[in-house]
């Protein structure tokens, strides 16, 4: 399978401004996600000033941004103002506070309120279960599903995306999101599955053109790599 033939949506998962306008204007790239984690790791201080300014470079496909605070009454008010920057905004609000107490009532409160959520960090499927009645007729939504860390934990995330699609299937507003894939691999398995969207790292993308590659080419290419390699580096082996 070809990346053009993919019916899954494909989202740049990124904090790094001119990384997430490259991908802008690849047609493939169909939105954006970002989190906390990244954006520290993009040196990134100004939160609002960041979100701002990439808003105003991308207007026209959805992008994510997340609250940061464990007390869930600030993360209503954070939630709210971050919804008010654009049309496109989906605010992240994880599935739990860092206690492991669930986040399903301010969910409610503000798919109630019109909006837009991405609910991040769910690994199993009541936590989808959880989240899908809390987000029940309210705005469209997002239940991101980190596949990758289910499969970290030595896991098979394929039983759990598909119980969490037949769960979501009667909400036809809500979007199931593979998160952290770890190969292109699962960007096939995710939209064999039927998952909406997939959220890809830059470095990950980078390897879309081999996505459908001939093997016996890509084998090949694999050799005189090796071959190329070995005398840039100038090995040799005496007689």
């Amino acid at each position: 399978m070809k990346a053009s033939e993919l019916r899954i949506k494909i989202f740049a998962d990124g904090a790094d401004l001119a990384g997430m306008l490259e991908m802008y204007r690849n047609p493939l790239i169909a939105g954006f996600t970002t989190n906390p984690t990244l954006m520290r790791k993009a040196g990134i201080a100004d939160f609002e000033g960041f979100a701002r300014e990439v808003l105003a470079a991308i207007a026209d496909r959805p992008i994510s941004f997340e609250v940061f605070s464990d007390d869930f009454s600030e993360m209503e008010r954070q939630a709210r103002r971050i919804a008010s920057w654009g049309e496109n905004v989906y605010v992240k609000i994880p599935v739990t506070d860092t206690r492991g107490t669930s986040s399903a009532a301010v969910i409610r409160r503000l798919a109630a309120e019109g909006i837009k959520l991405n609910v991040t960090a769910l690994l199993t499927v009541e936590q989808v279960r959880v989240v899908a009645e809390a987000l029940a007729g309210g705005a469209p939504s997002c239940i991101s599903v980190f596949a990758g860390r289910i499969a970290d934990a030595g896991v098979d995330p394929l039983p759990i995306v598909r119980d969490a699609l037949a769960i979501m299937a009667p909400h036809r507003h809500l979007e199931l999101i593979w998160a952290s894939p770890r190969e292109l691999l699962n960007i096939v398995q995710a939209d064999a599955l039927g998952a909406h969207i997939i959220t890809v790292t830059n470095d990950l993308l980078a390897k879309l053109p081999t996505l459908g590659k001939d093997l016996a080419q890509f084998s090949l290419e694999t050799v005189q790599m090796f071959h190329r390699d070995a005398q840039t580096a100038g090995f040799t082996l005496p007689g």
